[in-house]
C-alpha cells in the first residue's frame, strides 16, 4: 500500500514539477483552422471541446508523465494570471501516452487538484484532439496552445520551451489581452 502512495504522489508532483527532458520544437498546426473534438470530462463522460469558437483558448496538452516540464514558466502564469473576459483556458490531459497510470487514478487525482485549485481539465483516452487536430508525436511532451476566436492555431509549443517560446507566446496572448475591470 505505501508503495501505491509513493506512486500517486509521483504522478501528482510529476503534474507540477520540473522534468528538463528537451524536445525538438514545431509548429505545424500554427496557421491551421480547427474543428471541435470530443474528449471526456473528469468523470469520463463525452463532450465536446468546450468554447472553442466562443472565446480565445489558452490550451495545456499534458502528458500526466512528463506535465512537469516547463515548470518555472507555469508558476510564473499561476503568479501572474493571463485570463480575462477574452481569454480562457483549461488543461486537457493526454491519457493515452501514459498507460502505466491507471486513467481512474489520474483523474481522481486530478479531480481533487482541481478542487483545490479551481482549474478545470479535461481529458483525451483516445488521441481524439491529437488526431482531430494533427499534432503528431505528443507523447513524453507538454504543449501549449493558443487558439483564437475563429478557432485558428496561433501558438503551438511544445516540450522544453525557450526565452522565445515564451517571447512568442505572450506577443499572441497581448493581441487578445484586456484588462478586466
Amino acid at each position: 500500500m505505501k508503495k501505491i502512495k509513493v506512486i500517486l504522489a509521483g504522478l501528482v508532483l510529476s503534474l507540477y514539477a520540473g522534468d528538463g527532458f528537451a524536445q525538438e520544437k514545431t509548429n505545424n498546426i500554427e496557421g491551421k483552422k480547427v474543428a471541435p473534438v470530443e474528449i471526456r470530462d473528469d468523470r469520463n463522460n463525452p463532450l465536446m471541446l468546450p468554447r472553442l469558437g466562443e472565446t480565445n483558448l489558452l490550451i495545456f496538452y499534458v502528458d500526466p508523465d512528463h506535465a512537469g516540464q516547463n515548470k518555472e514558466f507555469m508558476d510564473y502564469l499561476e503568479q501572474h494570471s493571463i485570463l480575462c473576459s477574452t481569454i480562457d483556458s483549461y488543461g486537457v490531459v493526454n491519457l493515452e501516452d501514459a498507460p502505466l497510470l491507471p486513467n481512474g487514478i489520474i483523474r481522481s487525482i486530478v479531480r481533487k487538484k482541481s478542487k483545490s485549485t479551481g482549474g478545470v481539465i479535461y481529458f483525451d483516452p483516445d488521441y481524439s484532439l491529437r488526431d482531430g487536430w494533427g499534432m503528431g508525436d505528443v507523447n513524453n511532451k507538454f504543449i501549449l496552445i493558443f487558439v483564437n476566436k475563429d478557432c485558428v492555431v496561433e501558438f503551438f509549443r511544445y516540450g522544453d520551451f525557450t526565452e522565445k517560446d515564451i517571447t512568442d507566446f505572450y506577443k499572441v496572448v497581448d493581441k487578445y489581452y484586456t484588462k478586466d475591470e
